[in-house]
């Protein structure tokens, strides 16, 4: 029998990863804030849990993907470490500070937990698939126990940090904030061709089949020529917003200027202000088009 993997978080992004190592086999054990959201998931074997702590087994794996710092140092107590005993792992998947991530190292080490960051490059169709990429750094001896269960969960491609636990959400950060760039600059282009007489479609099309055929001109660039910002968001505005003000905090802690994050940060807070909550981070685009008198 496969060993037993604790897992706290079901939301867009966690859902196909737990999904995906209950197809490979392993006994998972999840617990999910709200319970019904994880109900799914038993179909296909997981075993529900009341708390974090009733997630882990002693000397075992936890896995963990969350919204924000506040609710992973939630999750990451003493109970749950305390479950998890010496020589457990806790994986923290989540998008967090890496001052954060830092500190739940050393508060981890205390009891005999290692921690590792492994930040998740992935939509959820992209998790789903396995198509995705990990970021880990932590104890070397932890990220090599990990890797089956990333590699199972998520990820094609595993990159290897270090041992610095913040190092990987420090990644994690730049990445966001350059895909947070490229929708902010395909808005103003597809802005500029749109306003010229030149189809929008056409210049995506052109431009996303040629220099910039990657997965994020691809997929944002086609979400923004179709005006799909509001409904069923796979990454909310509010999550992209928090992910650009730890940008800009960590920006501002190393003394590294970053205008560009500045008005993509600017872009989400309106988006939030005038929308709803379910609008996908990909609305940011609305700025620039609005700003060129383009109705949406």
């Amino acid at each position: 029998m496969m060993e037993t993997i604790g897992f706290i978080g079901t939301g867009n992004l966690g859902t196909p990863i737990a999904a995906n190592l209950l197809k490979a086999g392993y006994q998972v054990k999840i617990y999910n804030r709200t319970r019904e959201k994880a109900k799914p998931l038993e179909a296909l074997g997981a075993e529900l849990v009341d708390s974090p702590a009733a997630a882990a087994v002693k000397g075992g794996i936890v896995m963990s993907l969350v919204s924000d710092d506040k609710a992973v140092e939630s999750i990451a107590g003493n109970d749950l470490l305390q479950a998890l005993g010496n020589g457990g792992i806790h994986v923290s998947m989540s998008t967090i500070s890496p001052d954060t991530a830092r500190m739940l190292s050393v508060q981890h080490e205390a009891q005999g937990v290692a921690y590792v960051a492994a930040p998740v490059f992935a939509r959820p169709e992209a998790a789903e698939a396995r198509v995705g990429n990990a970021v880990i750094s932590g104890p070397a001896a932890a990220k090599e126990r990990i890797r089956p269960l990333l590699e199972a969960g998520f990820a094609k491609n595993i990159f290897d940090l270090g041992e610095d636990a913040g190092s990987a959400n420090v990644l994690k950060l730049i990445g966001n904030f350059m895909i947070a760039g490229a929708i902010e600059m395909m808005a103003e282009s597809f802005a500029l061709a749109e306003k010229n007489g030149v189809d929008p479609k056409a210049a995506y099309e052109m431009l996303t089949t040629t220099l910039f055929a990657s997965p994020v001109f691809r997929g944002y660039g086609g979400m923004i020529t179709e005006r799909k910002f509001i409904g069923n968001p796979a990454f909310s505005a509010a999550l992209g917003l928090k992910d650009m003000n730890l940008v800009l905090q960590t920006a501002g802690r190393s003394y590294t200027p970053m205008p560009l994050a500045n008005l993509v940060q600017a872009r989400l807070t309106t988006v939030l202000a005038r929308n709803t909550k379910d609008a996908d981070w990909t609305a940011l685009a609305m700025g620039a088009l609005e700003d060129a008198g383009i109705s949406i």
